[in-house]
């Protein structure tokens, strides 16, 4: 099941969209004693973007003022998960269009943002993006990359991995319809190109 992977000069490598460090053990910690003591109330955050229809794809995030390139904008939040417990929870080959919010952390651990996430799970994918994710201490983040101008929908690349099996029925699934001039047509990772060997280099 492929996933969205970050990227970027903060992030740490990850191997493209579905698979990544072991998932470490929780230990019970001792239950806290109860108290009198009322928690404060936290204070609503003030995102600087605004949940609408997009012309991309369902609800999209949009600018509500102008966010200064390399801007952390939100977290993108939602449960921890191992990739077999994503891969048990959603099959491609029961879809008829690709639809989670699984962003994959390390080698053995994705987030899947359909349970206890945020609005970043909204922002929609684009091949000529505003926005980039980034892991940070192991969490991600989504950043501008440049500076954008209140109205405009917030995007990023979500280079879903891609898998050695992949076909045209996977392109099919994973089509992207962003609309950009250099749309590739898919939110799969754009293809790795072979190096051509230099002449004479060949014994």
């Amino acid at each position: 099941m492929p996933r969205r992977a970050a990227h970027g000069s903060l992030s740490l490598h990850i191997d493209m969209p579905s698979t990544r460090k072991p998932v470490k053990t929780n230990k019970r910690s001792p239950k806290r004693v109860q108290t009198t003591r009322v928690a404060a109330a936290r204070k609503p955050v003030d995102h600087p973007f605004e949940l609408r229809k997009s012309p991309i794809q369902g609800t999209g995030a949009f600018a509500t003022r102008r966010i200064r390139k390399g801007t952390r904008i939100i977290e993108y939040t939602g449960e921890r998960i191992s990739n077999d417990e994503a891969d048990k929870r959603y099959d491609d080959t029961k879809m008829k269009r690709h639809h989670t919010f699984l962003f994959s952390l390390d080698d053995g651990t994705c987030i899947d943002a359909a349970v206890n996430g945020n609005e970043a799970r909204y922002i929609n994918h684009s091949c000529d993006p505003n926005c980039q994710a980034v892991i940070v201490r192991k969490h991600i983040y989504i950043e501008a990359v440049r500076t954008i101008q209140p109205g405009e929908e917030l995007c990023y690349d979500y280079a879903y991995e891609r898998t050695g099996d992949s076909d045209e029925a996977t392109e099919r699934m994973y089509v992207c319809r962003c609309g950009a001039p250099n749309c590739r047509g898919t939110i799969l990772a754009p293809k790795k190109r072979k190096r051509k060997r230099k002449a004479g280099s060949a014994k």
